[in-house]
């Protein structure tokens, strides 16, 4: 057969292809000969033609996928066109509306000062009319409780009202920084600008359909993660095929220095003409009319204006939402420096209005196929454990009376609160039998605190505590956490004065769309130091949520949850989180007694007597103020309840002094300046390494480049050398380079004392040690303050950073490839390179030096690296 040709197969043979295509779609030459041997009907085919055939094939189905793809983009840029279309004309009428409002009060004030009377008060009555003509008052009359009629002009009020902040020009709409249109952005967020209470607008685009979207929305409870409950009370049908309902909701208090709200509200839903589906909710009051909600305890009744969604049918598949949410939540009932929470529209946008669009998202690509999930886990149990850490988080902070949470006596000091919970369905949940854990006597302790920071922002703080836990954490507070998962816990709790003896893994398990939530398994390695300690060497693990870690998110909360699990990590796992939240506040221009409204908030002030230094009131101005709310909790026995309770309170303040520790440290330069340098390490162990540390580079590297053919100079004053070509014997001028050898290390005699650790720690150049362990990775061991900072950590938490971590693939293969060298010469030069800091910035360095250090004994004791010239990138 000539090859050459067309081959027009038959419906057979094509069949034949295409079931061995579906198995295999590029067969090997041998499966292709097997083929048209296992297949008489290819037997008239060459297996260059059947190769052929593959390939056009699989350029067909390239060819398919790519055509699918660039249709759905197609429908996403026609209905994002539609949409910018329709927003487009919603800013022209609304700057007619202000070129109007602008020439009317120039007109009053040209009216006003060419008349010589006083007519004040008249044009006060003239401009009050004209605000009531453009923003009419709606006049309620009192509805009958029992008469649907009432509650239908009540919710068609409601749906008018919704639709012109949707699509017209009854809230000025700002856009919110950071949230640009596009087919694959989240939406277009607004929030709103001089109107009563706080509002957030958003639209955008979803492959889901009308009604499944709606579904969702009306879950509240499945996305709003400050939603306590939500409860239908009634509901009325109406004429027009829509429903009505009475709901009552409750939602958490974001930190314990304020009240929970909770709202009794009307929702309508109904279809408009053009097959819109629109959900719409205001509250009830008094004025409005309509039935008295349920009567509110430890709770404060906030007001819903009116708010909703607006569902439209995209053309192709999917919806384009609407969402509009206006709230007032009775500010004026929290401290002031806790109002920011209240009267923030970027933090609604986020809590709420953003939230919302981004769970319809997550629910479409689940429904598509489009996430992978690892660990054999279904989203939707995914989702189930992060809202079970969120609520059990939520619920320790709030501590309400009807979960059967109960105040415990204090010590005397109030920074700490602990509350007990003898309810045995706050620890086991409503899904698991009391027999599971029926050698608990006692029930659930908690333990928490809030405070002010100042400077620190909370991406930055969440990402420090979530990568450095042995900063903040105590292994032996943990080991007593996982031990109340078995059948015998520990006794008494048990805690090390050492801190965190093991090291920390962080496994994947689970992220949103746009990375903003992450969740995954922490595995924390113990290491036992004696035999008593060997109930601590073994490794625990925790299921841990983090969300916030984007630090040009506007007004987004800032979140660290996590809790004890088993090795199983079963599905219905009993969860009881403990974590940090941090909350922005809106910048303010106050004075600085504003920032001592918080109890914990003179901890924080700068100097013994608390003076702030001079510029300090100028930074409150910057959005760096936020709030820290913390809270663990503990299951106990009953006759252990006050150990437990001693145990706990101690804990949470030494947590409280070390986040005060690393606030301080992560803060911005131009504010750690301020605070002056890190303290100076003076132990013995720190002197003793300082020495040997300087003696091996003035043996090794001094010596070494004089028995090279280096000339040690007046160059070695300056900290540089000038080093030869191979061959050059004393070191020609002819292609040589200048190295730098920090000289002035060793310019102190080695009998002074604390005299070279000072000269270490201040030094311009980031100093390293590593430990040198054949079986196991480089850990640092020390590092100067120029190190710390170079790699944005502390004393304590560097030993949880590897060497292999901070250097990219370049600098590992030139460290392999100089390890050796190392190891014998004593010392090696490093070129130019880029490594990363512990919160993953990018620091250039132009040159770095290794040498080996030696201890008493001449035994290899750790390497030691100094990064020459380094700056972040």
């Amino acid at each position: 057969m000539d090859t050459s040709k067309y081959v027009r197969y038959t419906p057979e043979q094509v069949e034949a292809l295409e079931r061995v295509y579906s198995e295999c779609p590029k067969p090997s030459s041998l499966r292709r000969q097997q083929l048209i041997r296992e297949c008489p009907i290819l037997s008239n085919i060459e297996p260059k033609q059947i190769k052929v055939w593959f390939q056009n094939r699989r350029c067909r189905e390239k060819q398919r996928k790519e055509a699918s793809r660039l249709q759905t983009v197609n429908r996403k840029l026609t209905a994002m066109n539609k949409l910018l279309m329709e927003e487009n004309d919603r800013l022209q009428k609304q700057v007619s509306h202000l070129v109007y409002e602008n020439g009317y009060m120039r007109t009053q004030l040209q009216s006003a000062s060419g008349t010589t009377t006083d007519n004040s008060c008249e044009s006060v009555v003239m401009s009050g009319q004209h605000q009531q003509q453009q923003n009419p008052t709606p006049q309620h009359q009192h509805r009958d409780a029992n008469n649907p009629a009432g509650l239908l002009a009540i919710a068609e009020e409601a749906l008018a009202e919704f639709l012109s902040k949707a699509t017209g020009t009854a809230v000025d709409w700002v856009q919110m920084i950071g949230m640009k249109p596009g087919p694959d952005s989240i939406g277009i967020v607004a929030i709103s600008r001089n109107c009563s209470g706080v509002a957030a607008r958003a639209c955008g685009l979803v492959s889901l359909e009308p009604t499944k979207v709606a579904e969702i929305l009306k879950d509240r409870p499945s996305w709003f993660r400050d939603c306590r409950c939500l409860d239908v009370l009634s509901v009325v049908p109406t004429g027009n095929g829509g429903t009505i309902e009475l709901i009552y909701m409750q939602t958490y208090a974001p930190t314990t220095l304020a009240a929970a709200r909770d709202f009794w509200t009307l929702r309508y839903t109904t279809s408009l003409e053009d097959g819109s589906l629109v959900i719409c909710e205001r509250s009830l009051t008094s004025s409005i009319g309509g039935p008295a909600g349920p009567p509110t305890t430890s709770f404060v009744r906030a007001e819903m204006l009116p708010s909703g969604y607006l569902i439209r049918p995209c053309e192709g598949g999917g919806s384009i939402i609407h969402i509009v949410d206006h709230v007032d939540l009775d500010a004026w009932s929290v401290p002031e420096v806790l109002r920011p929470l209240y009267e923030s529209s970027k933090i609604l946008a986020q809590k709420i209005t953003i939230a919302a669009l981004r769970h319809i998202r997550q629910i479409a690509q689940e429904t598509s196929g489009e996430i992978q999930y690892g660990g054999g886990r279904q989203p939707a149990v995914l989702r189930t454990f992060s809202q079970r850490l969120c609520r059990g988080f939520n619920d320790a902070i709030n501590g309400f009376a009807d979960d059967g949470w109960s105040l415990l006596g204090s010590d005397g000091v109030e920074d700490v609160t602990i509350m007990i919970n003898s309810s045995p369905n706050k620890f086991l949940g409503s899904q698991y039998s009391a027999a599971m854990f029926s050698t608990f006597g006692g029930g659930v302790l908690c333990a928490k605190a809030s405070m002010l920071l100042q400077n620190v922002p909370p991406a930055l703080l969440v990402h420090f505590l979530r990568e450095h836990r042995s900063e903040w954490a105590d292994y032996g507070v943990d080991a007593y956490s996982a031990a109340c998962l078995k059948a015998s816990p520990y006794a008494v709790p048990c805690t090390r004065p050492g801190g965190f003896p093991g090291s920390q893994v962080i496994l994947p398990l689970a992220h949103t769309v746009e990375h903003e939530e992450f969740l995954e398994v922490v595995r924390l390695e113990g290491h036992a130091f004696s035999p008593e300690d060997m109930a601590l060497a073994r490794d625990m693990y925790l299921l841990q949520l983090c969300s916030g870690l984007d630090e040009n998110a506007v007004g987004a909360c800032a979140q660290l949850v996590f809790a004890p699990i088993d090795e199983s990590f079963a599905d219905d796992a009993p969860l009881l989180p403990s974590g940090f939240r941090v909350i922005p506040l809106d910048p303010k221009t106050d004075g600085p007694a504003a920032t001592r409204t918080l109890d914990l908030a003179s901890t924080l002030e700068v100097g013994a007597s608390g003076a702030r230094p001079a510029g300090e009131a100028d930074l409150n101005s910057c959005n760096l103020r936020s709030v820290l709310t913390i809270a663990f909790q503990f299951s106990f026995e009953s006759h252990l309840r006050d150990n437990v309770a001693s145990m706990a309170r101690q804990y949470v303040r030494s947590v409280v002094a070390s986040v005060q520790r690393v606030a301080m440290a992560i803060s911005p330069s131009r504010i750690s300046s301020q605070m002056g340098p890190k303290p100076l390490p003076g132990s013995p162990e720190a002197l003793t390494l300082a020495r040997w540390i300087c003696r091996g580079y003035r043996v090794r590297i001094t010596i070494g480049h004089r028995r090279f053919g280096n000339e040690v100079s007046e160059g070695s004053v300056r900290g540089e050398v000038w080093r030869g070509r191979v061959g050059d014997g004393c070191g020609g001028e002819s292609g040589g380079v200048w190295i730098h050898t920090g000289g002035e290390l060793f310019r102190i005699d080695s009998q002074a004392g604390d005299a070279i650790l000072k000269q270490l720690w201040h030094h311009s150049d980031a100093l390293l040690c590593c430990s040198v362990k054949t079986n196991a990775s480089p850990v640092f061991t020390f590092a100067n303050h120029a190190g710390l900072d170079m790699l944005e950590t502390t004393l304590v938490a560097l030993q949880d950073i590897m060497l292999d971590k901070i250097l990219d693939e370049t600098g590992r293969k030139i460290l392999c490839s100089e390890f050796s060298k190392i190891m014998q010469q004593g010392f090696a030069h490093l070129p130019a390179g880029i490594c990363v800091s512990s919160m993953g910035r990018p620091v250039s360095y132009e040159q770095a030096i290794a040498w080996k250090v030696l201890n008493d004994d001449d035994s290899n004791h750790c390497l030691a690296f100094m990064f020459v010239n380094w700056s972040f990138v």
